[in-house]
């Protein structure tokens, strides 16, 4: 009875001692948690192309950010090229639009601590009703079920002409027809539509370094006539929305920025939907929003920008296409007409040392 009596006793204080290590174990690990989670967020300071501002200041992005990584992100508004030779002491990242963002980084100051691709968003022009059944009517413009088309090799061969408005149906509206964009030599949208008319200029060919000097006086000629050009592509999509047909026919921008507009501004959008209409480029340029890290804090931002969840609200609320989102399948996500599934009829833009020399040319 003693012998049962003391195994008994041995059992019990063997499971008394599991019980124990494991509530040690289980309040460390309590302890750490709640530790980790009182700690303050580590503040990440970076450039940002102004197209990126309202998705980085989302409050569900910010949540995230803060709630799952301990991260929050402090950015300026920067053109993606100005950011590049902007001064980087106490940065840690830069966020521009644009592969030759990057190329200039890499030719100019060195090798990235580290880069990658967080999403894309193709370029596209966007204009009115108005204009938009005018160059329908003149063969510029075709529609492929709702989704409009702009044929750029036309459309350049016009620019360079210097056709008036007047001479493609549009007496209503004063001067040589433009589109109107941000300064390619500071400025991701400007800097890739000058690349797309440069390759249109070129025959719809790729410009090679041999060929730019050929085709540069037409390309300035285009642009000279803009005169004074935004910095920022989100100024440029303000000044279309705010000051009508008149002061800026067409523009050329992103994407997403329109999506972006129907999200956060319903009412309004409401009121202008059926006026405003999205030219999509036959070909195009794809935007590709990469991340550069100077440190390691912003390879830790890059990390988490990658995040599913990140992810999807970057489609979802601000149109930008990601590796998952933004295909013909999910676009009910939004109420815009004329928006594209599958972006098909792309050209890739000029190497970095042709678009160096193009972008001297507009400094």
């Amino acid at each position: 009875m003693n012998k049962r009596k003391s195994s008994i006793s041995r059992k019990s204080s063997i499971w008394i001692g599991l019980v124990i290590l494991l509530l040690v174990i289980g309040g460390s690990f309590a302890y750490q948690y709640f530790q980790s989670a009182n700690q303050p967020p580590i503040v990440i300071r970076g450039y940002v192309g102004g197209e990126k501002i309202n998705f980085l200041e989302n409050p569900k992005v910010r949540k995230i950010l803060k709630d799952r990584y301990r991260i929050e992100v402090d950015s300026n508004k920067a053109g993606s090229l100005d950011m590049v030779r902007a001064n980087h002491t106490g940065y840690d990242f830069l966020f521009p639009s644009n592969q030759t963002a990057l190329e200039l980084y890499i030719n100019t100051i060195g090798p990235t601590h580290k880069d990658d691709i967080i999403f894309n968003t193709p370029i596209v022009l966007y204009t009115h009703k108005l204009i938009a059944d005018a160059l329908m009517n003149e063969g510029l413009v075709t529609k492929s079920g709702e989704v409009f088309q702009i044929d750029m090799l036309k459309l350049v061969s016009y620019l360079k002409e210097g056709k008036s408005w007047a001479d493609v149906g549009i007496p209503q509206l004063y001067g040589a027809m433009t589109v109107d964009t941000t300064d390619p030599a500071k400025s991701n949208s400007g800097n890739m539509f000058a690349g797309l008319v440069a390759n249109l200029l070129n025959n719809g060919q790729v410009v090679t370094a041999p060929q730019v000097d050929k085709i540069l006086p037409d390309l300035t000629n285009i642009f000279v006539k803009l005169g004074y050009m935004e910095t920022s592509s989100s100024d440029l999509f303000s000044q279309f929305l705010k000051t009508g047909v008149g002061a800026k026919p067409i523009i050329a921008g992103y994407e997403s920025q329109l999506l972006e507009f129907s999200k956060m501004e319903p009412a309004a959008w409401e009121e202008v939907k059926d006026d405003f209409v999205i030219l999509y480029p036959v070909p195009t340029v794809w935007s590709t929003h990469i991340l550069i890290a100077l440190n390691a804090q912003g390879e830790t931002l890059m990390g988490a920008l990658k995040d599913a969840e990140i992810q999807k609200i970057a489609w979802e609320d601000h149109g930008f296409r990601t590796g998952v989102y933004g295909s013909g399948s999910s676009l009910k996500t939004f109420s815009v007409p004329g928006l594209a599934g599958n972006i098909t009829q792309i050209i890739q833009m000029p190497s970095y040392r042709v678009m160096e020399t193009i972008i001297q040319s507009f400094e």
